[in-house]
């Protein structure tokens, strides 16, 4: 409903021509789509099949360049291959304005299509691998950065990878990289193969490659870069493990996240698009509104191509655009020598005022909407693959490590070190058996930990809340301190096997205990 508004604008004044294709129902009915880039052999074929668990049509893995096309991997019943000619017309598909690439780009275009539960709820675009050196200079016979601007555009997430060993950004992946301008909230960095190098040159090479992208992504923020081996092979340097599985636990929540966001992902690229068709209007019409009406076309056209510059400080201050929402000066210059600019249509009010409006007040209507429909059936998370494979049981991330030791083990955990911690208690002469708080803080204040962390510790630790600790509720706040020393978080509320014996209410696990001291 809101493309159609903002239709009849983009169509008045050539949009299409200019910027990107029209949108379609497809646009908005597909998948979650996850577009990967990099240069030859990162690891990015390997990359899909670590998360599907499985091969996929069209797969092929090698040092060399393999992937020589752009694979488009989606669920299907049946498993097989769609060439892009037959893709491109498929009104179910969102690729179908890709035709406009031509034959050199869709002889090079497949669909893989495979029944697995994690295209279900995401697809996954695997590119050609970006050339180096010499390599770069054989032309692929279609726009290959326009290509990715188009990709860009519709997917939801942008998985830049990068090998640990191959740092070094390349001019086509430089272009590569520019291509996703504007598109800065959906890039997410992976550095690949991190396992091949110890921690000492993981620290240099991953501050060479924060210094690479800071070069070519021109943000002040810092980009999010993973760190990991995503491939189900054993680690060469397993001293980094848990920062590893650490990350790819985060990169993995950040791909489940996708499906909810989606809908208001899409409604925000549409809300890009309206703003900058709106501004590209107000160029047309300004072009057309100075031209002359009879003489010297030609040479005005020449002067205000080489004006466009001081034109968009112009229209700035006149309609109070941001500089941002202005499409790139060198490629609006370039594409503008194509055109007559006595046949641009002059500037109608109306079409600007009917996007206006919609965005006004339609696009909030329809975000509360959007809230109002996730919260009551929110869409599934995406599962399957690799995805499932560590959530639950011993090779979960944290299992048996930090606040979960002991989570199932027949004793309490904390008095394996409770002779230590008692020799600490009695010297801090309890009465009628316990401390006061004064006296527990001196002891507790020793950790060097942060006066809000030790006091959360206290809460947690003081299991009957009478201000004082007694022998077992001291060694419980001793193990905390040692659990958050050790770099790991404390929960909001004590688990229940870290609850000291005789603040139990379960009598069977009071005698273990009482067993186990004997």
């Amino acid at each position: 409903m809101f493309s159609w508004k903002l239709l009849p604008l983009e169509e008045h004044y050539l949009f299409h021509d200019f910027h990107s294709p029209a949108l379609e129902a497809a646009d908005f009915q597909s998948k979650p789509m996850v577009l990967l880039v990099g240069q030859y052999s990162t690891g990015k074929t390997t990359f899909i099949r670590y998360l599907l668990e499985q091969d996929f049509p069209g797969m092929r893995i090698g040092p060399e360049p393999t992937t020589d096309g752009f694979i488009a991997v989606m669920y299907g019943e049946n498993e097989g291959v769609v060439p892009g000619n037959a893709l491109v017309v498929d009104p179910k598909k969102p690729f179908r304005k890709l035709n406009a690439f031509g034959n050199s780009f869709l002889n090079r275009f497949i669909c893989s299509q495979m029944p697995n539960q994690v295209l279900q709820s995401i697809s996954i675009i695997d590119t050609p691998g970006i050339l180096s050196g010499e390599k770069q200079r054989i032309s692929r016979g279609y726009d290959f950065a326009e290509v990715l601007r188009w990709f860009g555009e519709r997917v939801d997430r942008i998985i830049l990878l990068f090998d640990a060993h191959k740092l070094d950004i390349s001019d086509e992946f430089s272009e590569a990289i520019r291509a996703f301008k504007g598109q800065d909230d959906k890039i997410r960095v992976v550095l690949n193969k991190a396992d091949q190098v110890d921690t000492q040159q993981l620290m240099r090479v991953y501050g060479a490659l924060m210094w690479s992208l800071g070069k070519v992504i021109n943000t002040p923020e810092v980009v999010r870069v993973y760190l990991g081996s995503f491939w189900a092979k054993p680690l060469q340097n397993t001293e980094n493990r848990r920062l590893f599985e650490a990350e790819s636990q985060d990169l993995f929540r950040d791909i489940q996240s996708l499906p909810r966001n989606a809908a208001l992902r899409k409604l925000n690229d549409l809300i890009k698009r309206a703003r900058l068709a709106k501004v590209h209007a107000y160029i047309i019409s300004y072009l057309k509104k100075e031209m002359p009406s009879l003489f010297g076309r030609e040479k005005k056209k020449e002067e205000l191509i080489m004006r466009l510059p001081e034109i968009y400080t112009i229209l700035q201050r006149e309609h109070h655009i941001s500089p941002g929402d202005f499409p790139n000066v060198a490629k609006m210059q370039d594409m503008l020598q194509h055109y007559d600019f006595s046949k641009f249509p002059s500037l109608k009010m109306k079409l600007i005022e009917s996007v206006d409006k919609m965005l006004a007040s339609k696009i909030a209507v329809l975000m509360a909407m959007i809230r109002e429909e996730e919260s009551k059936a929110p869409p599934a998370m995406v599962s399957g693959g690799a995805f499932e494979g560590s959530q639950d049981g011993p090779f979960g991330q944290g299992y048996g490590e930090g606040i979960s030791a002991g989570a199932d083990a027949e004793d309490w955990i904390v008095s394996r070190e409770k002779h230590r911690y008692d020799e600490i208690f009695y010297m801090l002469m309890p009465v009628n058996g316990k401390i006061t708080g004064v006296n527990a803080k001196k002891e507790m204040m020793n950790s060097r930990l942060p006066n809000t962390v030790l006091g959360k510790i206290w809460k947690l630790a003081d299991c009957d809340r009478d201000g004082m600790l007694d022998d077992e509720e001291f060694a419980l706040a001793q193990h905390l301190i040692k659990i958050k020393l050790e770099g790991y978080e404390l929960p909001t509320e004590l688990p229940d096997h870290l609850v000291p014996p005789s603040h139990r209410k379960n009598a069977t696990a009071d005698a273990l205990y009482n067993h186990s001291e004997d």
